[in-house]
């Protein structure tokens, strides 16, 4: 009997597992994780600031999100 409800207790334990997407949604979260913000390699006009940001998705076309000292901006690349 006891054997029983150690194997009903894992069998559910597998399903809620399962159910919640398991260890595959994990993998995929952490290759959606975002890329770290680096420092911006040029100093940024001051208007700039006025434009924050917290991830690199949040910019447009040939913009990136890198930090300066008015915060986390989003700054042209090229």
């Amino acid at each position: 009997m006891r054997t029983h409800a150690l194997l009903s207790i894992l069998l559910l334990c597998v399903l809620l597992l399962q159910a919640r997407g398991g260890r595959q949604s994990q993998q995929m979260n952490q290759k959606q994780r975002p890329q770290e913000i680096k420092q911006c390699e040029k100093r940024p006009k001051i208007h700039l600031c006025t434009s924050p940001c917290t991830d690199h998705r949040e910019c447009q076309a040939n913009t990136i999100c890198c930090s300066t000292f008015c915060g986390n901006i989003c700054m042209n690349v090229l």
